[in-house]
This record gives C-alpha cells, sequence and structure tokens, in this order.
C-alpha cells in the first residue's frame, strides 16, 4: 500500500495511497492490524450503546449514562487511530459493522460481556505493540503507549463494577445504589 523510494528522484518524497507525504513507510501486516483495531473500536463503541439503552430501559440511568460515555470514549479511540493512520499517510478503511448483541438475561451477563469487550481491546492493543516493535516502527509503538496504559484502566474499571454488581447479587437496593454513585460520578447525559 506504500510507495517504494528506490526509482524516485532525489528529492522525490513517498507517498501513502492517498497521495499524502509519509516519513516512514508502514509494515502491511501492522497496517492491517491496525485497521482491525480500528473496526473493532468501532464495534466497541456500538456495543456499549446498545448496552446503555438496555439499561436506560429499565430506568437505570447511572448505569446509563456511564455506558453511554464508555461508547464515546470508544468513538474517541476510533478516531485517534483513523488521525493516526492519515497521519501515516494511508487510507482508512471503515467497513461494514455487525449490529451489537442487545439482550441480555441481567445486568451481571452484560457487565461480564463488557469486561470481555475491555479484555478483547486490550489484547488488540497489546498485539499491534508486538507487531510495532517486531517492525522496529517507534512511530506506532509511541502512539499506542498512552492507549494501551488508557486500556488497562478502562479494564480495571470494567472488572471492578462487574465485581460490585455480582457482590450485591443484582437485588434491587444494591443496584440503584451502585447506580446513583454512577450517576453522581458523569456530567448529565442523553442517549441521543
Amino acid at each position: 500500500m506504500t510507495s517504494s523510494t528506490s526509482s524516485q528522484p532525489k528529492n522525490a518524497i513517498a507517498t501513502g495511497p492517498a497521495g499524502r507525504p509519509m516519513a516512514q513507510p508502514m509494515d502491511a501486516g501492522l497496517l492491517e492490524g491496525l485497521q482491525e483495531h480500528l473496526g473493532l473500536e468501532r464495534k466497541a463503541s456500538a456495543a456499549y450503546w446498545a448496552m446503555a439503552l438496555w439499561f436506560a430501559e429499565r430506568e437505570l440511568r447511572g448505569f446509563a449514562t456511564y455506558l453511554m460515555q464508555e461508547s464515546r470514549g470508544e468513538q474517541h479511540h476510533a478516531g485517534l487511530v483513523a488521525d493516526y493512520l492519515i497521519a501515516r499517510g494511508q487510507t482508512v478503511d471503515l467497513g461494514d459493522l455487525p449490529g451489537p448483541g442487545q439482550q441480555w438475561s441481567d445486568a451481571e451477563a452484560l457487565l461480564a460481556d463488557a469486561f470481555r469487550l475491555e479484555a478483547d481491546v486490550t489484547a488488540s492493543l497489546q498485539i499491534l505493540y508486538s507487531m510495532a516493535e517486531r517492525a522496529a516502527d517507534v512511530r506506532t509503538t509511541v502512539f499506542l503507549d498512552p492507549l494501551i496504559q488508557g486500556q488497562i484502566a478502562a479494564e480495571n474499571e470494567a472488572a471492578h463494577l462487574l465485581g460490585r454488581v455480582r457482590f450485591g447479587r443484582l437485588e434491587a437496593a444494591s443496584m440503584l445504589l451502585i447506580d446513583g454513585e454512577l450517576a453522581a460520578q458523569q456530567p448529565a447525559a442523553t442517549l441521543a
């Protein structure tokens, strides 16, 4: 996907598929991995939105607001990956996304899915980091460092919330208490 500089004049600059100048070509496998991760972030955003809707339908606005904020965060991460690809002279491939699941037996099952989602995103970032190291692509490792740190924190937060719901055994009083705490921590937001 990248242009070669070997047959270009001395003052020529390599360009990416869209004609944008690039300082360093990107390994094809790493590029493919970044495109896949972009899709994963977009899928995570849609999944969190579906989860937020599930809680909103059950009048648990704190959970709904928290999960909508997570959806927006995943969309932001997708935007960061897209911006990075463009900065590296690459074309962003958005591709089709499957619809997210919207059925859970209870809040614990939903939050277990949220934790697994965070773990999957963490694993994807770690694989990308390894690929970037093998390709000696320091630009990409530097880009991924803060994403990995943030992702580990998000995984920890998802585990904590799941643990609290499990500890409360899904009893109405404990769910309302956790819901109120989540509502107090988040800015007021709508699902739109």
